[in-house]
């Protein structure tokens, strides 16, 4: 039983073989919504660099929350996102054209010794130009904004890294490809073997086997002290969109110590800021009606004009307010409150 592809070629059907030791869970033009559900039922190559703590989007305790069903399906609908699945053909077109090579898009793939394994390939490479024609790897289509290229200057980034061993580790390949697109225009790719990094790849199956049993004890992780804080702060939200009532936290000690924490960080970034301030004063004084500064001939301060767009919303809502409503939304925040009494105690 088979399936045609938009390209025309078959691809196989779900349950059959699709990589030296990987089978294939749903094909490339599955439903999306299906595809986020079936993932669920492993660790993925996205996943595995989460864990590790060197992902833009989340960490160990994400990962969890998604796997046990916490969080939403994802619907990353960001503009990195769109233009990324956008170019992605493109991208895999070129790399084929550079290498003379065929690809073609799989799907989710499981490896059928280690169910818990599993990985999306951007696209299955048919004629490997580093193995004489034969199928031994597959290709990871990147497309980075131009402020990560450094990261991609002595080989791939960290993440890719990662989630290209998860890929070879999970199909069974000796090697993978990476093609990168950073800045929409500029090009460069890779050659990821396995041999060169045997005890990483042993770690990521470790850590992927040890996530694996922690969702299914329903046991979450204990996160590093220094996990990101913009990734816990963004999982919390979408955990708790909306929020009643109030927790009784007198025996929750580590909660209570981390409002002093707060306070204490509050009142550091305070006095930083008046420091600042006094810093800057004595610097404008010392320019007097200069706009720059210089020692020894060097340029050592200066004052640099800057420009932003600004709106007077008031007077927009007087002289147009169709446009105002149209283009004016009111968004709902929470602001972190506590209590003068708690702060004057905490400062005492």
């Amino acid at each position: 039983m088979t399936q045609t592809t938009e390209a025309g070629a078959t691809a196989p059907a779900a349950g059959r073989r699709v990589t030296p030791t990987g089978r294939l869970i749903l094909p490339a033009d599955a439903d999306r919504a299906d595809w986020l559900t079936a993932r669920r039922n492993g660790i993925g190559s996205s996943d595995i660099a989460a864990i590790l703590g060197i992902s833009r989007y989340g960490n160990a305790l994400s990962v969890w929350h998604d796997k046990t069903g916490g969080l939403p399906l994802e619907s990353d609908d960001s503009e990195p996102a769109l233009w990324g699945r956008a170019f992605e053909e493109t991208v895999a077109r070129e790399w084929a054209r550079r290498n003379r090579s065929v690809v073609r898009r799989v799907g989710l793939v499981q490896n059928t010794d280690r169910p818990w394994q599993m990985c999306t390939l951007d696209r299955r490479v048919l004629k490997c130009p580093l193995a004489d024609g034969e199928e031994k790897c597959a290709v990871e289509i990147k497309c980075r904004d131009k402020m990560k290229a450094s990261q991609f200057r002595a080989g791939v980034a960290d993440d890719v890294l990662v989630q290209t061993l998860h890929q070879a580790d999970t199909c069974g390949y000796d090697h993978m490809h990476a093609a990168v697109l950073i800045g929409g225009n500029d090009y460069r790719q890779y050659v990821i073997r396995v041999r060169d990094h045997a005890q990483l790849v042993a770690d990521l199956r470790a850590a992927g086997e040890r996530a694996w049993q922690q969702i299914t004890d329903r046991r979450p992780p204990v996160l590093a002290a220094d996990a990101d804080p913009d990734v816990l702060l963004d999982l919390y939200e979408q955990l708790h969109p909306t929020r009643a009532g109030a927790v009784d936290i007198t025996r929750d000690v580590d909660t209570q110590d981390a409002v002093g924490d707060y306070l204490d960080a509050h009142n550091d970034y305070a006095e930083a800021e008046r420091r600042k301030k006094a810093a800057k004063a004595r610097i404008l004084a010392g320019l007097g009606g200069a706009e720059a500064a210089t020692v020894l001939g060097k340029d050592f301060v200066s004052l640099d004009e800057q420009h932003r767009e600004w709106t007077d919303t008031k007077r927009l809502a007087e002289r147009w307010p169709d446009a105002y409503a149209d283009c004016v939304e009111d968004r709902v925040s929470r602001r972190l409150n506590i209590p003068r009494s708690v702060r004057e105690e905490h400062n005492a």
